[in-house]
């Protein structure tokens, strides 16, 4: 397996919101989502996800993610599929 380069720049997405249910994925109110940025790779989103998500853990339809863009941007060079 070929090594991947470390200073490669793999932009990923954190955003979250609350949720209709915790049994879903479907936010109460889209105009309410909370973008926390644009990250250059997963460790910093990764970072950036975890604080959001501490910061919220006592409302529990309060969800964070964290979203490949790299992989949308470019689903060759990762092996996805479009």
């Amino acid at each position: 397996m070929a090594q991947e380069d470390p200073d490669k720049q793999l932009l990923h997405l954190v955003f979250g919101g609350e949720l209709k249910s915790v049994n879903s994925t479907e936010f109460r109110d889209l105009n309410a989502l909370d973008i926390v940025g644009v990250f250059p790779n997963f460790a910093s989103a990764k970072a950036a996800w975890k604080s959001k998500a501490q910061q919220t853990v006592d409302n529990a339809h309060m969800r964070y993610f964290v979203v490949h863009l790299h992989r949308l941007l470019d689903p060759e060079a990762t092996g996805d599929k479009a």
